[in-house]
């Protein structure tokens, strides 16, 4: 029996450098990772063609018949062998750029073949380049299936051969082989959910009988990855309900008292309310609180973070809050401190530009007890940063850390702090479970009384004039202006480019006398960028020009201007993200999207989804349609592998519901999968919660 355990590189076919490519292109390492490579399309071999049945729109076609008339064609590079390929119906043309002499040892003009390629039309003869092709009897017996799968290979695999009929091969290979795979699906889903066992399905998905085995296998597939990973986010969450006790927050004191019935100046909407009174039972359940507080821009999430750490502080803790980036930081740092004034709370700010004289401060009164809440980028999970009694860790825009760093502020305390993850990027339901299923979900979905929806259209280059025009109108009302340019990495050095001829445009078109411009981008130094950005919170700059830094927690309620610079260039996500820069404040709030006269369908349907709608989640789930769920975000930094193998959060929703609910009734039976006929379910969990975490627990 065949151990699929087995490195790779002992396959007939493979060896040492060939198993190199599989394992650093495609993760292919074992016997096993190549029969869970699974096709990603198939084509009909049921059909034989004619040579005078061709068409100029047949796509792929397979013929029978003989090869005749060869000779060598061109010269130096050019060079390719020519020959036709003939039935009692007419010839057509095939030709080879690569591999000629191993062809012309490798062909019988005596035999019968069986030829398969793409036909191209040149005036009016067909022909096929690099057509597969097959002896008649070898064909016979070698194809376990009409329905021949299509394997992905990279570039790199190709130059070693290893294009989709060698993938198709390989596993032909393996399968000569008797193996045996352990199913890790319990016999009564199995039954009851009428799904393909184990043997059968992986038979049939690199070798379908039919069409309707092909989709059983399929469905058994997607089914089997969503519930491995429903089950392990739920059992993570039970482990560590089980393993971690909560701090227990009894107190709501006068911290918390002073600074609502003293500070606050406005009515909590009721979703705020409601996400507080979920997280206060949390506080008090003797659990760990590990919660996804989901919110739009906008909708009032830094209050209901600031109330929380108070409770914390009330009760002898300290609190934290991370962001991702310094400009954050301190927007969260100075947005705290003004609504603390006069509440004896400590409040402090640490980022990769602190001082050494300010960081010795902070570090002192972090492990005397005497700072209450610090609020940092990364700098807060550095080593060196040690808290007396952390009780509250928030961390904001939490899908730009990586698992290990967000664990790493659980470990700034004997007992793991409470945690409370934050949002204004609107996740779609079927990835928040994918992603957050560990988590409880809290979504705060109203805006705070008074805010209007910011009106959103898009214009053309030539209709500038009027849009200057349209600003200058605005900032004479008092109003204040951002203009956003793209900074994509692979162009980094022409989209600064573009910003500062931008820059330079307006500075031309509004008189320096009346308007202040001032620029922002990633590439200026810290103090630089901090000098400009507060001029334009104070009012003082009436334009601010700048790339996408601006992004996220810039809060100037005065600003109802947002100009996006060739907005065809944004994804859905971060044009929503930026729109809610503007409409803070009470007045009407206006987001123009300047765009090219040639667009792609796609950045179409990305500009009329956002002139059509501000409700995050609406754009979230089209942005899950277009990019697909390991877009999203950008760069993935999650930890959690959303790019399933075969399964889709955009087609197979029913499928994800279905793994949930019979995951969690599993795991209500046998929370820790310790059954006996549970054990390789429970190895399989194991593996996939160390392949997607790590040693992160």
């Amino acid at each position: 029996m065949t151990d699929l355990s087995t490195n790779i590189i002992y396959l007939k076919g493979i060896g040492p450098k060939r198993g190199e490519i599989l394992k650093s292109e495609v993760g292919i390492n074992t016997f096993e990772d190549l029969l869970y490579y699974f096709p990603y399309k198939y084509t009909d071999r049921s059909r034989f063609y004619k040579v005078r049945d061709i068409k100029s729109d047949s796509a792929y076609v397979q013929i029978r018949g003989k090869f005749c008339c060869f000779s060598d064609e061109g010269q130096g590079k050019k060079k390719y062998l020519h020959a036709e390929f003939f039935d009692e119906t007419g010839s057509i043309d095939v030709i080879w750029f690569q591999q000629i002499k191993w062809v012309k040892t490798n062909i019988d003009t005596k035999k019968e073949y069986i030829i398969f390629g793409k036909p191209n039309q040149f005036r009016n003869k067909f022909s096929i380049a690099h057509p597969e092709f097959e002896e008649v009897e070898k064909f016979k017996n070698s194809i376990k299936t009409l329905f021949q799968a299509e394997y992905s290979s990279t570039e790199k695999m190709k130059k070693f051969l290893l294009h989709s009929r060698a993938v198709s091969k390989l596993v032909q290979t393996l399968f000569e082989n008797k193996f045996e795979l352990k199913e890790c699906i319990p016999a009564s889903i199995l039954n009851s959910l009428h799904i393909l066992p184990i043997s059968e399905a992986i038979s049939n998905i690199h070798f379908p009988q039919s069409i309707k085995k092909l989709e059983s296998a399929q469905k058994r597939f997607k089914f089997e990855e969503l519930f491995i990973n429903q089950l392990s986010l739920i059992k993570q969450k039970k482990l560590r309900q089980h393993n971690i006790k909560g701090f227990i927050f009894k107190t709501v004191g006068d911290k918390f008292n002073n600074f609502f019935h003293k500070n606050l100046k406005f009515e909590l909407t009721e979703a705020q309310k409601n996400v507080i009174r979920d997280i206060r039972k949390d506080f008090l359940s003797g659990k760990q609180c590990n919660r996804l507080l989901q919110g739009d821009v906008g909708s009032g999430k830094t209050i209901v973070a600031l109330l929380c750490m108070l409770i914390a502080i009330d009760n002898d803790f300290q609190a934290c809050l991370m962001a991702p980036t310094e400009i954050l930081a301190q927007q969260h740092y100075e947005t705290v401190s003004e609504m603390l004034k006069g509440v004896d709370v400590n409040v402090r700010i640490l980022t990769g530009s602190t001082k050494v004289k300010q960081r010795r401060i902070i570090d002192e009164e972090l492990q005397s007890g005497e700072l209450n809440i610090l609020i940092g980028t990364h700098a807060l999970i550095e080593d060196k940063v040690q808290f007396k009694n952390l009780g509250l860790a928030i961390i904001d825009e939490q899908h730009r850390f990586g698992v290990a760093q967000r664990a790493k502020l659980w470990q700034k305390n004997e007992n793991p702090p409470h945690v409370i993850v934050m949002t204004a990027t609107p996740i779609p339901r079927t990835l928040s479970m994918t992603l957050y299923g560990d988590l409880e979900v809290s979504v705060i979905n109203e805006l705070p009384p008074g805010r209007k929806p910011v009106k959103t259209t898009y214009a053309y280059e030539k209709q500038r004039g009027d849009l200057y025009n349209f600003l200058k109108k605005e900032i004479k009302t008092g109003r204040q202006v951002y203009v956003v340019y793209p900074l994509i990495k692979e162009s980094e050095t022409l989209d600064i480019k573009n910003l500062e001829e931008g820059y330079e445009a307006l500075k031309r078109y509004f008189d320096s006398t009346e308007y202040k411009i001032a620029m922002v981008h990633g590439q200026m130094k810290p103090e630089e960028k901090q000098i400009q950005m507060e001029s334009f919170v104070s009012g003082k700059t009436n334009i601010l020009v700048a790339t996408t830094v601006i992004e996220v927690g810039v809060n100037v309620p005065n600003a109802s201007l947002m100009v996006i610079e060739s907005a065809e260039r944004f994804g859905l996500s971060q044009l929503h993200q930026l729109r809610g820069r503007v409409g803070r404040g009470a007045d009407q709030s206006y987001c123009i999207l300047m765009i090219g006269n040639k667009l792609t369908t796609e950045a179409k349907r990305r500009i009329k989804t956002m002139v059509s709608t501000n409700d995050g989640f609406i754009i979230a789930e089209e942005d899950l349609k277009l990019r697909g769920p390991g877009d999203m975000f950008g760069t993935q930094q999650s930890g959690t592998p959303i790019n399933f193998r075969i399964a889709s959060l955009i087609t197979d929703v029913k499928i994800l519901q279905v793994a949930r609910e019979k995951a969690i009734q599993i795991l209500e039976d046998d929370p820790f999968l310790t059954k006996e006929e549970n054990k390789y379910l429970s190895k399989k969990v194991d593996e996939y919660i160390k392949q997607s975490w790590g040693n992160v627990s």
